[in-house]
């Protein structure tokens, strides 16, 4: 390993912040300008730096990458849906990065019809990412958005199927996809603003028309609130959803009249939750009404739809998350969570003979899959475990006999999932709270403390990080790795409660079960902190940052990509990106109690001089989630005061954004990144 290659030192330049009579100074706030040449050089060395420094591993990565490739069947195809007379299919060609999206009418046996080959758009450019593509109602047309940078902001454009000719309609800065109304000739679409990328106006645009005369149908002026636009199932309604962390309000039009007015369907009122699918002369909702704490299913008529109209169908209940509902003539099916785990019910619209979907493991994610048809007996749903590769599964629910359409396949001939144990412990957080783990390890691994484990969690916006299979993983457990899964609270692994109690100014909970779960593994054996690992990113970067603040001896290394933790001066500042909408999340710190609280974890606020563990920290220039800022400034202040000769690490991809690299490829080198970064502290090298 290289040791005397000095690490890039960033100047000082003290700003001070004020709020609330409190003086903050950052000492490199000025690396927040992505136009400063001095900017980039800092990143370019931090880059070198990392380079020089891992040299040793390069071999390593480039093996640990084709092994990884290795497993991936490259000529993979998904399980074709049937939608609307065509069969819709999304492949991949050996060697290539990017997918095809391809479609045949009526009969699999059909003559193949290429929508979009994604490898020759992508061509020459570094960074490509396809938006959504929604098709016309007469099949002709399919209206489809690109993004070449990022950050997610894309360019609408209209192709003729048929012809193949792409139309003169383009469209800038929409946030992803297009809506046809019945007419097919009129598109809906949802635009960004462009300093925050907060999708704010919905658009209709004709065929043909002059993008610039497009007509503002709604403009949504809370700077909390995001708008999206879809169709339902039952293809009748257009349907505008304007939603924030707590609150959401529904717009609805006929799709056969894209002139009309869209009408609201139940005014917004803060802390109301709701979602709705159209079925027959009714819509079922999915809301939060009436305490409904874990959510609840109601109905009402398609005329009268504000709230006082809402019938309860399925009550609200303490130990069962309500997640969604998939509606189809016959049947409607429930996706549940209880103890931490996904269920599915069957619920036939005569009213006889409900049930659920038989699961046996305990760490398995089981979820409805793509399920456009709705006069059909066949569900589609996705089943995995973390030593179960995925499966598509249409199961009859009629006859209850289930056809395994394809199961993800490990090539190499190497992999038999009965190799693995997986397990779900419960470690118990200070509070006496019972936290589940989910984890997976090679068979016949002794607990004498001595395993590497590296333990994954996120811990935000009540996303439930569920048990899944990883071919990648593979090349960890197969080097004696263990992998665990922390379902902390902040997500909503254990209903919506979980979610409550971690966020705003119970925050710290977050932090505190991840330290509990890393104690726990600690000491039932599992691996001790000469071994132990963490990973996170994003909001889960944030995790990352606040635990080696907190408890920095558990560790022997950290992976934190993408992370979120420049806390209180990002939430301070309303021009970038989602800082708005996020205050139901993290609170606003123009609030001092909100202010106080977000000072208190912030990890750039809170680093000081003390031993940390080695560290592995990734960010994207163009970010438009978690800017790039937030992790440069970050381990500049922890290269100037931490009191250790632990390795410290920022790695930037000067191309990609909040997703790292686009190609199916691109993204197993950053993985290889990662993993030869813990391998190597392992002493693990081949």
């Amino acid at each position: 390993m290289a040791e005397n290659i000095p690490a890039p030192i960033a100047k000082i330049i003290p700003k001070t912040i004020e709020k609330h009579g409190d003086k903050r100074i950052d000492n490199y706030y000025w690396l927040n300008d992505r136009e400063n040449p001095e900017v980039i050089d800092y990143l370019n060395k931090e880059n070198d730096y990392y380079n020089k420094m891992t040299a040793h591993t390069k071999q390593f990565q480039k093996d640990l990458f084709e092994e990884m490739k290795s497993r991936i069947k490259e000529d993979d195809e998904s399980v074709p849906y049937l939608h609307n007379g065509y069969y819709y299919i999304t492949r991949y060609e050996k060697g290539k990065d990017y997918p095809i999206y391809s479609r045949k009418k009526g009969s699999l046996s059909a003559k193949e019809e290429i929508l979009f080959n994604c490898n020759e758009l992508a061509k020459g450019k570094s960074f490509f990412q396809l938006g959504g593509m929604s098709v016309s109602p007469d099949n002709k047309f399919v209206v489809y958005s690109t993004d070449f940078v990022g950050r997610r902001i894309y360019t609408l454009q209209i192709k003729n199927i048929e012809t193949g000719e792409i139309l003169s309609d383009k469209i800038e800065n929409v946030d992803g996809r297009g809506i046809w109304a019945n007419d097919n000739k009129t598109i809906f679409y949802t635009t960004q603003d462009k300093v925050t990328l907060r999708s704010d106006k919905v658009f209709k645009h004709k065929l043909g028309a002059d993008a610039k005369k497009d007509v503002l149908i709604f403009d949504e002026k809370d700077d909390t609130f995001n708008v999206s636009i879809s169709k339902e199932k039952s293809k009748k309604y257009i349907v505008i959803e304007s939603g924030s962390t707590l609150t959401t309000e529904f717009r609805t039009l006929l799709a056969d009249t894209p002139d009309a007015e869209f009408k609201i369907f139940q005014p917004r009122v803060r802390g109301l939750e709701y979602s709705i699918s159209h079925y027959g002369d009714s819509f079922y909702i999915v809301t939060n009404k009436d305490k409904a704490t874990n959510f609840k299913l109601m109905k009402t008529p398609e005329n009268a739809t504000s709230k006082e109209n809402w019938k309860d169908v399925i009550t609200h209940r303490k130990d069962v998350l309500l997640e969604d509902i998939d509606i189809f003539k016959d049947y409607l099916v429930v996706s549940e969570r209880n103890n931490g785990l996904n269920k599915i019910r069957i619920m036939p619209w005569s009213g006889k003979g409900e049930y659920y979907l038989p699961f046996e493991s305990e760490t398995y994610t089981a979820y409805t899959a793509t399920n456009v048809d709705f006069d059909t007996d066949i569900l589609r749903y996705s089943y995995q475990s973390l030593n179960t590769p995925s499966s598509v599964i249409d199961f009859n629910m009629k006859t209850k006999e289930k056809e395994v359409k394809k199961e993800q396949q490990v090539l190499g001939g190497k992999f038999k999932k009965e190799n693995y144990t997986e397990e779900r412990v419960w470690a118990t957080a200070t509070d006496g709270t019972k936290v589940p783990i989910s984890m997976i390890y090679k068979k016949g691994l002794k607990k004498d403390g001595k395993n590497p484990l590296l333990l994954y969690a996120y811990g935000s916006y009540g996303a439930s990080m569920d048990a899944y299979f990883s071919s990648t993983r593979l090349s960890l457990l197969d080097r004696g790795f263990v992998y665990a899964i922390a379902h902390i609270r902040g997500g909503e692994d254990l209903g919506r409660q979980w979610y409550e109690d971690g966020k705003l100014l119970k925050k710290k909970n977050t932090f505190t079960d991840f330290i509990d779960c890393s104690k726990f593994v600690i000491e039932q054996k599992y691996t001790s902190p000469e071994h132990l690992y963490a990973e996170g990113g994003s909001a889960g970067g944030l995790l990352m940052g606040a635990v080696v603040n907190m408890a920095p001896e558990l560790y022997n290394g950290v992976i934190a990509q993408v992370p979120f933790v420049d806390v209180v001066t990002t939430m301070l500042d309303d021009s970038i990106p989602l800082t708005t909408g996020e205050y139901d999340e993290w609170g606003n710190p123009n609030d001092k109690e909100y202010y106080d609280y977000m000072k208190s974890y912030s990890p750039y606020d809170n680093v000081t001089a003390k031993a940390y563990p080695n560290m592995y920290v990734s960010t994207g220039l163009h970010d438009s989630q978690v800017q790039y800022w937030e992790p440069a400034k970050w381990v500049a202040k922890l290269r100037a005061v931490k009191t250790d000769k632990k390795l410290l690490f920022l790695d930037t991809n000067m191309d990609a954004g909040h997703g790292g690299a686009s190609g199916r490829f691109e993204a197993l080198k950053e993985l290889a990144k990662e993993f030869t970064f813990l391998l190597d502290l392992e002493g693990i090298e081949k």
